[in-house]
């Protein structure tokens, strides 16, 4: 009698067993299934993006740009700082667009052309930077504010809100102002700026995310928090973060020139620096002397729109 109740015991127990193992291997096949899904969309999107024009055009005025950042003697020898001087030691001051200077002379002399390319350094160690702290801490505060929602979504949305409230030109100077005129300073204070509106773009992607049938399934899995938004949604919203990095950059870009212009660029004036260029030369427009100035706003143009092909490029093929 004993025997035939521990047969029964025993059957009854290995079936249970045999299903547990049975759902923990398809809770894994599915896992797997997903993440090669993923795999396959991103290898497409990829696919599209290197196909796109814009894209194609985008990077190389980018490329274009970060070679003059990186080493600007590979594209002109002349000193940014000295006055052209012809062959007979006469100075050239004011000189239009010329064989001597592609780009003309300004008014004291200084190569326009040289100026320009060299100016492209500190804005692309700025801006970068800048963008680069500002979608790290802005998708993490995005993150967790989809995903716990409640009292910390409250608190860290009205942290955004306040930021996002005022001009970000008005609160730039205000910081520059408090904590010095400095390139750390300037890095900061528009990683700060651009992060609040980073964060509510990816709140938004989350709390999308956080509502679907795999995460549901991750947290009766019994995984962790950190987990899930780490492993489950952060991978699902990588095209949202990728497209804000570009956006923002663009954003960057006009901010640094801005502050530039009127006056609150970082380091020495002397330096070569798009924004100070124009700053300096702009009112000569009107005596027909207009290439110091045009040249560098091209240049500013250049690199935002350039930043915004990429930008729209990775958008619409992340939506194909």
């Amino acid at each position: 009698m004993t025997d035939d109740t521990n047969d029964d015991t025993n059957d009854a127990t290995e079936p249970s067993a045999s299903g547990a193992v049975n759902e923990s291997s398809s809770a894994q096949e599915i896992e797997e299934a997903a993440v090669a899904t993923r795999k396959q969309i991103a290898k497409e999107q990829r696919r599209v993006l290197f196909r796109t024009p814009g894209f194609i055009i985008g990077m190389a005025i980018l490329l274009f740009w970060v070679v003059a950042a990186i080493a600007p003697t590979l594209i002109t020898d002349t000193d940014p700082k000295a006055t052209v001087r012809l062959d007979d030691g006469s100075s050239l001051i004011r000189d239009p667009p010329s064989g001597d200077a592609w780009f003309g002379t300004d008014t004291i002399g200084r190569d326009v052309f040289a100026r320009v390319i060299h100016g492209a350094e500190p804005i692309l160690v700025i801006t970068p930077l800048a963008t680069g702290i500002a979608i790290v801490v802005g998708s993490l505060i995005g993150l967790l504010m989809g995903y716990y929602l409640g009292w910390v979504d409250e608190v860290l949305s009205r942290l955004v809100e306040s930021i996002l409230s005022i001009p970000v030109i008005l609160t730039a100077i205000l910081v520059i102002f408090t904590f010095g005129q400095s390139t750390p300073v300037l890095i900061g204070t528009i990683a700060l700026l651009f992060s609040a509106p980073i964060a509510r773009t990816v709140r938004a992607a989350t709390i999308s995310e956080a509502q679907l049938d795999y995460v549901t399934s991750a947290k009766m899995r019994g995984e962790s928090s950190l987990f899930i938004i780490t492993r489950e949604i952060l991978p699902n919203i990588t095209g949202v973060i990728v497209v804000e990095l570009t956006v923002r950059l663009g954003y960057a870009v006009f901010t640094v020139a801005t502050l530039a212009f009127i006056g609150f660029s970082a380091g020495d004036i002397t330096e070569t620096n798009w924004g100070v260029d124009v700053s300096e030369q702009w009112e000569r427009i009107v005596g027909d002397v207009w290439w110091p100035t045009i040249f560098p706003a091209l240049a500013i143009a250049s690199l935002v729109i350039a930043v915004n092909l990429v930008a729209d490029s990775i958008d619409r093929a992340t939506k194909s």
